[in-house]
């Protein structure tokens, strides 16, 4: 069943055929992650590590997980968080599953002596995250965390037992903390998240730790049409956020950023919706990042936004590359109501036929995940 789960997990990745990349992309540097020694490591994990050039005491540290069948050096590269570590002088810390430990090297957000606090893979990231800031004598109160599939997963984790070591955390693609205790479950998971109140995925973090708060704010990522991990899990992410950070999901701010749907609850929690993405963390590859399994081309580059969200980006580098005319904000919007309808078509539609066929498959799209109503 294990294995079974890592094929669920690695389908629906780059489909020949499907993603092409631009011709003048630019080359992606070469990769600078390296191994290092921590401890103690009783989810026996790898360590990498990138401390750019000339990177000065009290800098940030950004974490990033991979996905199933990915490297920890392959993802830094490609997802492009190796080009932003440099670009913006925070470092990177990588970890990497054993084959040992997961056939499909992913990490086991599933099980349980994985994912308590003070236990197996969990506290091996908690264990390298300490080693690397007193290592390079970085900002403890600056450390984030991010991933893909099962880094996605494996992020909630980390934010859930470990929410006092982070200032922001973004999933991918992944699932809510608390969603699965054994592969059975994960595999269900991924099909449909389970059918939980807001409040009772919020009490699974709050029992996850002896932590109270305040909680790490969370950007939430997940293409429309992921076959691999269905996009309610991304549903379920915001609910428990939104629980445990105290806002009302229905008090969300609406807008289109670079073709994707951005719901926002001030400055703390977020849902990017990418209508045509399936599997996989988008890049922007105009941009920074390399396009490959998983990393799909989408005009957007993730891990710059979510750096942003993080406030990690200065403010004019963000604004450069917005489009010259944004559509409009629609502000306090109400999740799943047909009052929600109108404007989401008004936003989607502006300079395009009603027609139009790509139209239809967005809002098809974002009805089967339940963020707009069906009629």
């Amino acid at each position: 069943m294990l294995q079974r789960l890592v094929n669920w997990m690695r389908f629906d990745g780059l489909k020949p055929g499907k993603k092409t990349l631009p011709k003048n992309r630019p080359t992606p540097p070469a990769n600078p992650l390296v191994a290092a020694p921590f401890e103690p490591n009783p989810g026996n994990l790898r360590m990498f590590v990138y401390v750019p050039q000339g990177l000065k005491a009290g800098a940030p540290l950004v974490v990033a997980l991979h996905g199933c069948g990915q490297t920890a050096a392959g993802y830094g590269v490609e997802a492009g968080w190796c080009a932003l570590a440099a670009e913006l002088g925070f470092a990177l810390l990588a970890p990497e599953q054993k084959a040992v430990n997961n056939p499909g090297t992913c990490f086991n957000w599933f099980n349980p002596e994985d994912i308590a606090r003070g236990e197996g893979e969990a506290a091996s990231v908690a264990a390298m995250i300490q080693t690397v800031v007193e290592t390079y004598r970085l900002d403890a109160r600056r450390v984030f965390i991010s991933g893909l599939s099962a880094g996605g997963a494996m992020t909630a984790v980390m934010l859930a037992t470990y929410p006092e070591v982070f200032a922001g955390g973004a999933i991918i693609a992944g699932l809510p903390y608390g969603a699965a205790a054994n592969v059975r479950e994960a595999l269900e998971a991924m099909r449909s998240a389970p059918l939980r109140t807001p409040h009772e995925w919020g009490d699974a973090v709050r029992a996850a730790s002896p932590i109270a708060g305040p909680w790490p704010k969370v950007s939430i990522w997940h293409g429309a049409l992921d076959t691999t991990v269905n996009i309610n899990n991304a549903q379920a992410s915001v609910a428990q956020w939104a629980d445990l950070l105290g806002v009302s999901l229905t008090d969300a701010r609406q807008e289109m950023v670079e073709g994707a749907v951005r719901l926002s609850w001030d400055d703390r929690l977020e849902l990017y919706t990418l209508p045509l993405l399936g599997h996989g963390t988008p890049i922007d590859a105009h941009d920074i990042g390399n396009v490959a399994p998983f990393i799909l081309q989408a005009g957007i580059s993730s891990s710059r936004r979510i750096a942003d969200f993080w406030g990690l980006m200065p403010a004019a580098a963000i604004s450069a590359r917005a489009p010259a005319a944004p559509a409009p904000a629609r502000p306090h919007i109400r999740l799943a109501t047909e009052t929600a309808l109108p404007k989401i078509e008004a936003t989607l539609k502006p300079g395009i036929p009603p027609a139009d066929r790509r139209t239809n498959i967005i809002l098809k799209a974002l009805k089967a995940a339940g963020l707009i109503k069906k009629h």
